[in-house]
């Protein structure tokens, strides 16, 4: 399996970023968390400081299966004003199969400012869809379209990085990290779980 990366900036917003990497490791997904500062200590939006587990200036992200931005701010104005990350996310899109996802204020502040989601359907948290003209904005918890998957803020977390599982994965992978979270009203009951 290939290596993900959730990218780190100084006032990310927590529940996004530890929400995914948790629901990625759950389903045996290895993930590398990186600060883009000179520092793995990453201090959130909401004072959480965060170890990181590597540093920009020292990872390679030839091959990555992910590149995950989560939202925040100043966290997504800060990833995108760190030039080195543009070169990244277009190799990325570049490459036959690396996918990329984004969240709450990332979709926009990252993505749209970026112009790689041009008729691509996203959501992002509502008033940064402006930023992202050439993209199709939905109003929706989270959009899977192409090789993005989208959500539009902290509650819908969990259910973005589900699908970032289902994704590379499959459905039963999906199902059962929610189950095991007691996602569902009776995670015993086996209940398929819409995560698009």
């Amino acid at each position: 399996m290939r290596d993900s990366f959730v990218f780190l900036a100084d006032g990310f917003e927590e529940i996004e970023a530890v929400s995914v990497i948790d629901v990625m490791r759950r389903a045996g997904m290895p993930v590398k968390t990186v600060s883009i500062s000179s520092s793995l200590q990453v201090r959130g939006a909401h004072g959480v400081c965060v170890t990181a587990d590597a540093l920009f200036d020292t990872t390679l992200f030839a091959d990555a299966e992910w590149l995950v931005f989560p939202g925040g701010l100043p966290g997504a104005t800060n990833l995108f004003d760190f030039a080195p990350l543009h070169g990244v996310i277009r190799n990325q899109l570049d490459s036959r199969s690396g996918c990329v996802a984004a969240i709450c204020a990332s979709p926009g502040e990252v993505l749209g400012r970026l112009g790689v989601l041009d008729g691509v359907e996203f959501t992002c948290y509502p008033g940064f869809e402006e930023k992202a003209s050439g993209g199709i904005y939905r109003r929706e918890n989270v959009v899977s379209s192409g090789r993005f998957v989208t959500a539009n803020g902290p509650s819908s977390a969990t259910l973005w990085a589900l699908e970032i599982v289902r994704r590379s994965l499959g459905e039963n992978a999906a199902s059962e990290v929610a189950a095991g979270m007691l996602l569902y009203p009776n995670a015993s009951s086996g209940a398929d779980y819409n995560f698009g």
